[in-house]
């Protein structure tokens, strides 16, 4: 297999940037880069040089030899100065050597799942972590990276079989002569089905990676008028929707990402719900509609009942003389 290299320090300007270089004639670069490799995990200081024999940079080269590396391959990581000048020499200069290339988007990574470094949910929560922007996904990443949703799955394939093993058990030897044993050991069995079932069934009711990612779905509805550009504005510390007396103000969905205690929102002012023989005021409504449906949280504004019983009923424009008297959140 092809030797890669590529910068996985994140692109310079920086004070450090890291180049690894993974394959089967890893070794062999540094080497004509650096001259004799340090011990094997030991940090040591080399120049780095050109086919010319040209300094390039004063370096930290460190060698990893496979499989026990993170790529499952003969693995070089080089600490260069992270001027754009200095790696964009030391890329060259590995390029032009026989049997290497740069890696694609991803390829370290690829690889070391398919050598067995890694796991798809690992791999999957090492994306995670690359891109995680708030304290929750930072969390659910980590907990991907370290195997724990595969460990996971592994106790319930296994805690499955058991179950299976012990009603085929039941099955090859019951007694009918008795009754009561068989009925406590079917209990038994039932009773430990039901217990696995509750534990699968709280990690699947847990909120997607997806909202994690991208935000909670939280949505305002209710009637014109009845103050959710306002509340938008307020939750969102900014003027994102246009605030009027006029009727009919919000036509479309308007989204503002917020973060709050770690975790991401996307909050959704909606139209009005009205009905209307506008046909663009129609395609607003219609829009609000679905966003209500789909939401991961509705925020009601108005005095009838929400169209989700899930709903948090808000009591808007309380502030407004004569408002006290209107319909109040339940529950």
């Amino acid at each position: 297999m092809t030797t890669i290299f590529a910068v996985s320090s994140g692109r310079p300007p920086a004070a450090i940037a890291v180049v690894r270089i993974s394959g089967s004639e890893a070794f062999a670069a540094a080497v004509a880069l650096a001259g004799p490799l340090p011990a094997a995990r030991h940090a040591s200081l080399r120049a780095l040089r050109d086919a010319s024999g040209t300094m390039l940079d004063r370096a930290l080269v460190i060698v990893f030899p496979g499989p026990t590396t993170a790529t499952g391959e003969d693995l070089v990581e080089l600490h260069c100065h992270g001027g754009r000048a200095v790696t964009a020499a030391v890329e060259r200069t590995l390029a032009a050597m026989t049997g290497l290339r740069v890696a694609e988007p991803g390829e370290f990574t690829r690889r070391a799942l398919g050598n067995g470094r890694i796991d798809l949910t690992q791999a999957e929560g090492l994306a995670d972590l690359l891109e995680a922007e708030t304290e929750a996904q930072r969390v659910a990443a980590i907990t991907a990276t370290e195997g724990r949703v595969s460990q996971a799955v592994r106790g319930w394939m296994d805690a499955v079989a058991m179950l299976s093993a012990r009603i085929e058990a039941m099955l090859d030897f019951a007694d009918e002569d008795d009754v009561t044993s068989d009925a406590a050991a079917f209990d038994a069995v039932c009773a430990d089905i039901a217990a696995l079932a509750a534990e699968i069934e709280t990690v699947v009711a847990s909120p997607p990676v997806e909202r994690l990612k991208d935000g909670l779905r939280v949505v305002i509805g209710g009637p014109p008028n009845s103050g959710k550009s306002t509340l938008l504005n307020l939750m969102g510390e900014r003027d994102a929707a246009i605030v009027s007396p006029i009727s009919g103000t919000t036509r479309d969905r308007i989204d503002v990402p917020v973060l709050r205690n770690g975790v991401a929102y996307v909050l959704t002012d909606t139209a009005g719900l009205i009905d209307t023989l506008d046909p663009i005021e129609a395609i607003g409504v219609a829009r609000a509609e679905t966003a209500m449906a789909t939401a991961d949280l509705l925020l009601w504004l108005a005095d009838t009942v929400p169209p989700r019983e899930d709903a948090i009923w808000v009591h808007a424009r309380a502030d407004l003389p004569g408002r006290d008297g209107a319909s109040r959140p339940v529950g």
